[in-house]
């Protein structure tokens, strides 16, 4: 047991461990709550005109589950999923889980660029995507990638930018030429007994990884962290108990499922508890959540505090029906106390809550209470989870005393395997007695109470979205025209942060404009600087390495920032 205090005046935090954990798999976790809840609504989609109660969702899944078994997906094969939140990625999620394949998490903003890296990365096999999604034509983007698709036997491809992918199966009506329709693969799951299925769900175990979601984590380009049944399923189980959530709860998602906000603490989150997941939309729109809040009668809500902002904004704002919301999730960023003081009167969340992790961790550590005071709630991250242990550490790894900053270490259930067939980064990152270094310097309180206060790399936050400056650095880097780049973040009273780029062309013609242009096509938009400048040479120390701090006081000096 543990009430959450620090441990002999150290900030060293152990949650509670009254409660064992689960030793679940996910299709157990679904079994066992359709066996309770099997009329309880499981999902709302408005746009889409669905609703399925627990006992149709979970015969959707293994219709899916059936057809992707027919296919030749076997247990441990990737499976990338490129979609915007729709009913079908909802299914793609428990589907794979029911036959121990591994869900990889494909950003729906990902351009080519970052798209083959992903896919080749992890060794995807089949890719299950959405036709397009706002600008972004993903048909043609893999078409780009994969001209061999025109004429390739469906199910068959071989590609040579795209050496291990071989199924493409798109959303939608239209089933484009290599590729196999999505309605088709559930069409073939009919036929499949669900023995079959059954035979194995029960020889996986909980120890095996069935998510893979990138981040850069702490230092460099993006890497596949690897997450099992056990990691993700308890810490969508933690989450909803802090929010005192049961199967009588609604919540309203509009947050992304790319995401393990939307993923873990969302749709999992829900299948713990029998509550229901409305899905207002494909992508966040304020005005489409608060519908879905209002007609749905959702009791709780989920969304980065931009996402608050907006919808409080709305000009019609005091025509929708908030009066069932109770409780929720602030995520990605400090929220303002005016705001917080706004969702609590005006959005009757009194008792939302902060909630602070990363995807190497399931991804929650520390998460408030729904009765924590006001500042707590707008100058905290909350207090630990059950069954994680947490310090705050010096650059020799020794734990300081409460009340100093230092960098935050994570420990427990919840802790990733490591980065998928990199055990050299995963070794960087996880300490030989298995300690997660978070890369975020913190806080804690002489109550237990976590304050983020900083990075320890210069990772940029825009808009709730982490943003890692060397993976935008190496991109730049394959233009022709530059020499040197350097990329670092300054403040933005709308975003939090935005992306500026330095760079040293090695063709004088070279214009912000050609720089912008090029990103845009290629990586995703929240990536893409905002100021771009030309420079002759960068600050640079005695030994020869880039001076961000002086390029970034120079940046806010130039736009008038503080």
């Amino acid at each position: 047991m543990s009430d959450r205090r620090p441990i002999d005046g150290l900030s060293h935090v152990q949650g509670s461990t009254g409660t064992p954990l689960w030793n679940l798999t996910i299709p157990e976790v679904l079994t066992q709550t359709v066996a309770q809840f099997p009329e309880n609504d499981a999902a709302v989609f408005p746009e889409e005109g669905l609703r399925w109660s627990y006992a149709n969702f979970a015969a959707e899944v293994d219709r899916l589950a059936g057809g992707l078994l027919s296919l030749g997906v076997q247990k441990g094969e990737r499976v990338g999923i490129w979609s915007p939140n729709r009913s079908e990625w909802l299914l793609t999620q428990f589907a794979i889980a029911r036959i121990g394949a591994i869900l990889v998490c494909v950003n729906p903003a990902y351009r080519p660029f970052e798209l083959e890296y992903a896919l080749n990365n992890v060794g995807c096999a089949t890719l299950i995507t959405a036709q397009r999604f706002k600008s972004s034509d993903y048909i043609a983007m893999l078409t780009d990638l994969a001209p061999e698709l025109a004429t390739a036997t469906p199910g068959k491809l071989k590609a040579a930018r795209l050496p291990h992918l071989r199924r493409v199966i798109t959303l939608g009506d239209t089933t484009r030429a290599g590729m196999i329709g999505f309605a088709a693969v559930q069409a073939a799951g009919e036929t499949v007994p669900k023995s079959d299925l059954d035979a194995i769900s029960a020889a996986l175990t909980p120890q095996d990884p069935i998510n893979i979601q990138f981040t850069s984590g702490t230092t460099g380009s993006p890497k596949g962290a690897c997450l099992t049944h056990h990691n993700i399923v308890n810490n969508a189980k933690h989450t909803t108990d802090t929010m005192v959530f049961t199967d009588q709860d609604r919540l309203c998602i509009p947050v992304p499922f790319y995401h393990c906000f939307g993923m873990v603490m969302g749709t999992l989150g829900c299948v713990t508890k029998g509550a229901t997941m409305v899905v207002p939309g494909e992508g966040f729109d304020p005005a489409t959540t608060l519908k879905a809040v209002s007609d749905e009668k959702c009791t709780a809500l989920y969304g980065v505090p931009t996402m608050f902002v907006a919808e409080l904004a709305l000009p019609d704002f005091a025509d929708y029906d908030l009066s069932h919301l109770r409780t929720g999730i602030m995520a990605g960023a400090i929220c303002p106390i005016e705001v917080m003081k706004k969702v609590q009167s005006q959005m009757n969340m009194t008792g939302v809550t902060i909630a602070y992790g990363m995807t190497e961790t399931a991804p929650v550590s520390f998460q408030s209470d729904v009765d924590d005071p006001l500042d707590k709630r707008v100058s905290t991250v909350g207090r630990i989870h059950p069954h994680v242990t947490c310090k705050i550490v010096d650059d020799t790894g020794a734990t300081l005393p409460v009340g100093q900053q230092g960098e935050l270490w994570t420990k427990g259930y919840s802790v990733m395997q490591g980065y998928w067939n990199d055990p050299a980064k995963t070794a960087d990152s996880i300490t030989a007695d298995g300690w997660m270094k978070t890369g975020d310097l913190a806080v804690i309180d002489a109550e237990g109470y976590c304050d983020i206060t900083g990075r320890v790399k210069d990772m940029i936050i825009r808009g709730g979205e982490n943003v890692y400056p060397r993976e935008i650095e190496d991109f730049l880097f394959t233009h022709p025209k530059v020499a040197l780049a350097q990329v670092f973040g300054i403040p933005d009273d709308t975003l939090g942060e935005v992306v500026c780029a330095w760079i040293v062309p090695s063709d004088p013609s070279l214009r912000s404009d050609d720089i912008r242009d090029f990103c845009r096509a290629n990586i995703a938009h929240y990536k893409v600087p905002l100021h771009i400048r030309m420079k002759e040479a960068f600050p640079m120390t005695v030994t020869g390495k880039p001076q961000k701090f002086i390029m970034r006081d120079e940046m806010c000096a130039e736009l008038g920032e503080n």
